[in-house]
């Protein structure tokens, strides 16, 4: 088969996978669609008890980063990324100082990094050393950035029960809720600590607790936070004991925690049997690569078994997603 044919099949069949690996994805949200009611409601909590009073403060905000010129190159990052505002509130979740920038250069790097080290080292074709350079550029950093906001997340969820507890014990003392905040913000370690203490200097600078409150959601998007936000919200609007309130939300929430730790390690079998089907087809290329690399060359030099190759990929990625729904669990 001539060379520029077998290059033109390549990127058509390459290009077939990626629509297919879409639709699917597509297919996966819209099934996950029913885990979505508790997330409804809070958002409808949200709008009711806070949302609508920050309007003003957001609109300001959009204002004076509409009017921040940068430098030309942030321009032209801007323009590039698809959707800045959503990538860079992802940023700001994960507790980092990350810019827009910095975040496009991270991928530009493993771009060329990918494209050199498949054309150079492995002496492969530039085409297909450009379609994975797309897909490392793409997918590594956000797949770490994923890892950093989960990592995160779980940390703010594992402490903070014990800064509600903190709250209800200055509440039964006599002291008002702001400075309880402010307590939680000195005591308790972070990412729960530097949230609280945002809360207070927002207070101090003339917020109120409720726009202080909505305004972490951004950055600590969890449902435990917003039960908590809400709580506050709701008592300020109805009245009622407070101290109690919050002491039956951390109740609640360790036994949630308590919740999720059985389901992970009831779901400990199918996670492990992801990490071994997904890491036997590497672990055997390695060995055989040991044993007998000419044999194992054969897998990167000849252009059906780079084919079969990307075909297999693929559907090794397919049923690793299909494994990750089968053992992820929303309560």
């Amino acid at each position: 088969m001539n060379p520029s044919n077998l290059d033109i099949l390549t990127i058509g069949i390459f290009l077939i996978l990626v629509l297919i690996f879409g639709s699917l994805i597509v297919l996966f949200t819209l099934l996950g669609g029913a885990n979505q009611g508790p997330k409804k409601r809070l958002d409808r909590f949200k709008a009711r008890f806070g949302a609508g009073r920050l309007k003003r403060s957001q609109a300001t905000t959009q204002t004076i980063w509409a009017d921040s010129k940068g430098t030309p190159f942030e321009q032209f990052i801007r323009n590039v990324i698809p959707r800045p505002g959503e990538l860079r509130a992802r940023l700001q979740k994960t507790g980092r100082k990350l810019s827009l920038t910095q975040y496009a250069m991270i991928s530009f790097g493993c771009l060329f990094g990918t494209l050199l080290f498949i054309t150079l080292v492995m002496n492969q074709n530039i085409v297909l050393g450009l379609l994975l350079g797309i897909i490392a550029g793409i997918g590594m950093p956000h797949f770490i950035i994923n890892r950093m906001i989960t990592k995160r997340l779980n940390q703010f969820t594992a402490l903070f029960p014990d800064a509600i507890d903190l709250i209800v014990r200055g509440l039964r003392s006599g002291l008002p809720v702001t400075e309880s905040i402010a307590t939680v913000g000195r005591e308790v370690e972070d990412p729960v600590g530097v949230e609280f203490r945002r809360i207070a200097d927002g207070i101090r600078l003339g917020k109120t607790l409720e726009e202080s409150l909505w305004s972490i959601v951004k950055r600590v998007d969890t449902a435990d936070f917003k039960f908590f936000v809400i709580s506050l919200s709701v008592q300020k609007e109805t009245g009622g004991n407070l101290a109690e309130t919050l002491d039956n939300l951390g109740d609640i929430l360790r036994r949630r925690h308590q919740m999720k730790l059985k389901i992970k390690a009831l779901s400990a079998e199918g996670r492990a049997s992801a990490y071994i089907l997904g890491a036997l087809p590497f672990v055997m290329f390695g060995l055989i690569n040991l044993i007998n690399p000419d044999y194992a060359s054969t897998l990167y030099t000849d252009p059906r078994a780079q084919l079969a190759s990307v075909i297999g990929m693929f559907w090794l990625s397919i049923g690793g997603i299909v494994i990750a729904k089968m053992i992820n669990f929303e309560i």
